[in-house]
This record gives structure tokens, sequence and C-alpha cells, in this order.
């Protein structure tokens, strides 16, 4: 990585060294200043995946991938010791597609109101309305979901537990509504007024042109929202570390408590765990398997993206 950053800084300066002589040196400052931006963040993300992948390769010298891939129990405190990451991947994907059916409706309709129906006054007033909502802490909705959510849900659903994968599943729907009915709502603005003219004038009345017009139109945007609110959903911490339990349990049952893989990551790294062994090297394992499921979930949603926006074929 640091000689492909090498290269690009000598292939910069030569394509851009007569060009420079020419220019104030005041411009060359702030062009060379930005460039060292893009570097040095480019070098922090390396040194992260470095870091990432010598522990993880320290931890699979003495865990076979068989166990960490092919067992349902994780328990690397205890004397009788699993590693099965499944019951973490299991408890982060529970929270996350509850997350998203809350989110995912309630966002795409906000987004087509705020478009396609409401009137300028009410478009500035209720979209930084919602906003707000991703301003407030997580550690907030983690226990607005224990004390307030949990016990309501309880009153409707007797044997759900305290500690639960459906509660802060709902609360982190409603904390993410914001990410994609803004992007959504963008994604619809931007489609040109000529296409929906056009659905007008073929006849179309209002619905249907959203429907069978604007939307497919905005689908790539639409999709990068949805990503990223995957994303979000999969990277939350404070909310499932609160009010799911913090037991990995291999179910997809969202009445019992489970763990995350980022409650897991927050439980071990409180300071009670010795550095360097093989429970704390735990946490790097973890995290590679989170890195990889965020990166492939990453690269399927640009295909799409790529293939919605420019019609092109697998």
């Amino acid at each position: 990585m640091i000689q492909a950053v090498a290269r690009v800084i000598n292939r910069f300066w030569a394509r851009n060294g007569r060009a420079n002589r020419a220019q104030p040196f005041r411009e060359r400052i702030v062009e060379g200043a930005l460039f060292l931006s893009g570097a040095l963040s480019i070098l922090v993300t390396a040194g992260i995946l470095g870091v990432l992948a010598f522990e993880t390769f320290e931890f699979f010298s003495r865990v076979s991938l068989s166990e960490f891939l092919g067992d349902t129990r994780w328990t690397p405190l205890f004397v009788d010791k699993h590693f099965g990451i499944w019951p973490l991947i299991g408890g982060t994907l529970l929270t996350s597609a509850i997350a998203i059916a809350v989110a995912l409706p309630l966002g795409l309709l906000a987004a087509i109101y705020l478009s396609e129906f409401a009137s300028s006054r009410a478009r500035k007033i209720i979209k930084p309305t919602l906003e707000l909502l991703a301003g407030v802490p997580t550690i907030v909705y983690g226990y607005f979901a224990l004390v307030f959510v949990t016990p309501i849900l309880q009153k409707f659903i007797p044997d759900l537990a305290g500690f639960n994968a459906l509660s802060p599943g709902i609360v982190m729907g409603f904390m993410i509504v914001p990410l994609i009915s803004s992007l959504s709502e963008d994604a619809l603005y931007a489609v040109p007024v000529g296409l929906r003219e056009a659905g007008y004038a073929l006849g179309s009345a209002k619905l249907p042109t959203i429907f069978r017009v604007v939307i497919p139109s905005a689908t790539s945007g639409i999709v990068a929202a949805v990503t990223l609110a995957i994303s979000r959903a999969i990277g939350e911490t404070m909310v499932v570390t609160i009010a799911a339990g913090q037991q990995p349990n291999w179910t997809l049952d969202p009445r019992v408590p489970i763990e995350t893989m980022t409650a897991y990551i927050i439980s071990i790294s409180k300071g009670d765990t010795p550095t360097g062994t093989l429970e704390f090297r735990t946490i790097f394992a973890v995290g590679s398997m989170l890195f990889l499921m965020t990166l492939v979930m990453n690269l399927i949603s640009h295909r799409m993206a790529r293939r919605l926006r420019y019609g092109a074929r697998p």
C-alpha cells in the first residue's frame, strides 16, 4: 500500500511539475495540502486494515477456520471455549432486518411525500425535523428501547424477555428513518420535471406517474440510501448493547436476548480482558468478519446501482 501511494505521489508530481512552476506559490501550497490530506486518509485506512489483518492472523493461528465458521456456540470467555461466530452474525442480521423492515417503508413514504406532495414551506419544516432524529445520541435510543419500548411490547407479547432483539431493532429502525428519507428524497427530487410531465401527457395520474416513472428513475439513489441504512444498522453499537441483552444465542426468535458483533466488541474492549490474549484477539476476528460483511454488501449494492443507472447487464 505504501509503494502504491509513493507511485501515485511520483506520478502526480511528474504530471504537474511543469504546471506547478508556472503557478503562484500559494496555489502550489494549497494543492500540496489537499493531496497530502487525501494521501493521509489512504495511509490511515491502510494502517487500520494492517492492524486488523495482523491480529486476525494471530487469532487464526490458534483457532481453526472450520471451528470459527462451523460451530454455533460463542463462549470465548468461558472455561469450555467455543469460537463459533454464527450467534453473533445471527444477532446482527436479526436486529438489522427488523430495523430495515421498520425504516424502509417509513423512510420511502416520507421521501415520496416530501418530494411529490409537500409544499415548499412544509418541506423546509418537515425535512429538518426528520433529520433532527439523526442528531440524537444513540445511547439515548438504547435506554429508550429498554425502559419505554420493551415494557409496551411486553403488554402485547407476554413472553417477550426484558432484553430482546425486537425492541432495539424497532428503535434502530426509527433511528435510521432520516437517513433513508433524506437521501431518497434528494434522489426523487433530482428526477427531471420533464419525465413527470411526459407521464401526465400520456394520461397517467399522479400516483401512477410517481410509482412507474419517478421512483424507477431514482432507483439508484434509493438503493444507495438503503445500503447506507443497512450499513448503519449493522454497525450500530449502543442501542443493541443496552437493550439486546449481550447473550450470544443462535436463534432467529426476536423475543429472546441476543448479542451482535458490535456489542461483543464493546464488551471485550472495556479493559477486563488482558491485551494480547486469545480472548482479546477475538474482537479483531469479529471485526474482520464485520468488515467483510459490509464490504460484500457495498460491492453488491454498487453493482446493482450501476446496473439500474446505466442499464448494464450482469
